[in-house]
This record gives C-alpha cells, structure tokens and sequence, in this order.
C-alpha cells in the first residue's frame, strides 16, 4: 500500500518485510490542500513526513520577503529539523505549493518505536545524516557559487523546474524574481 515509503525508509535501512510494514503501519495519512500549512511560524514541528505526492516548501519570512529554503517533492521528506529535534517553536513555514499527499510519523511514536525496534535508531541516524549533508551542500553553495552556478546546478533538477514557481525558485537560488529573469536570458544566448 505505501510501498513509496518503503522504499523510502530502505534507503536508510534493511529490514524484515513484517518490521517495515509494522513501521510503515505506524504513519498517519493526509490530503494536504494547495498553500495549506503543514507547519507555521511559531509551531513546534512534530511530525517526522513524507511526501508521497505532491510538493511542500520549507521558507521563512525576512524583511516581508519569503525565502525558500527547501523543496520535497514526491517520495522524499519535509521537516524542519531544528524545531523536530529541540521541541523549540519554528521560525518557518511548511506549505503546499500544490494539492499534496503526505504521510506522517508523530515524533511520541518514532521516540516509541525507539524502544521497540531499536534499528529505526541506526535509520533516524542515517536519515539526519542524509539531511545534514544536503543542508550543508546547499549552505556552501549559497555561499560560494555565483546565482548564474546556483541557476545552471538547478537545471540539472528538472523535477523542480516543473512543479515550482518561478517566485520560489528565484528565492531558493538567492535571486529575486527579476534576477532570474535576467540570468535564464544571459545562459540561453
């Protein structure tokens, strides 16, 4: 049934079909409307999720702009991590750009799963690992490549080219709109 999630979570970890179904059994399920908040400002983020189809963007507000952050689109993961693992309320936004199905792990139940099948530890550990790499791939390129690089790396991501908006990948790349306008012009001559 959620064999997307499956695969998922096997990208951490191998383990007996019945453990992985027991696991998989433990996410709830939810339609998430288009520009519906799964987190907002102020919220402690609880909820471990995955986007079985759709897209949600994690951004936060600066001088009334929206800066995007990141993107998880079908069969990867959306959380604010900070907010995840020291309970502290959020400073960002986990929105759908778009209607989006997601399925959800309650932080009570993953620290409960903890006990019981001590090897989702060794698959939390690979995933934060996993998202702490990308966070500073992601870091290290705002900082040191040019927005006509951070514009050329992102055409190699043509899955975000095709579901997300122009607004939002401007700001995700460090650009604003107009920017990028003018960048996508000077790459095509």
């Amino acid at each position: 049934m959620n064999n997307e999630l499956k695969i998922f979570l096997s990208q951490y970890i191998q383990l007996p079909d019945e453990e992985m179904d027991f696991i998989v059994s433990k996410f709830n399920h939810k339609k998430v409307k288009r520009n519906e908040f799964v987190l907002q400002q102020g919220e402690v983020c609880k909820d471990l999720i995955f986007v079985k189809e759709g897209c949600i963007r994690l951004y936060y507000i600066l001088d009334d702009v929206e800066v995007s952050v990141w993107f998880a689109l079908n069969h990867s993961s959306a959380i604010e991590i900070y907010s995840f693992i020291s309970e502290q309320p959020s400073n960002y936004y986990l929105q759908a750009i778009e209607d989006t199905e997601i399925l959800y792990l309650p932080k009570s139940i993953l620290n409960n799963l903890y006990e019981t099948h001590p090897k989702i530890q060794e698959m939390m550990r690979k995933f934060w690992e996993d998202v702490i790499l990308h966070l500073l791939e992601r870091f290290t390129a705002l900082q040191r490549d040019s927005a006509d690089k951070r514009y050329l790396d992102l055409l190699n991501k043509p899955e975000l080219l095709q579901s997300i908006p122009q607004k939002y990948l401007a700001s995700f790349i460090g650009v604003t709109p107009t920017s990028l306008s003018r960048i996508k012009k000077n790459i095509k001559k």
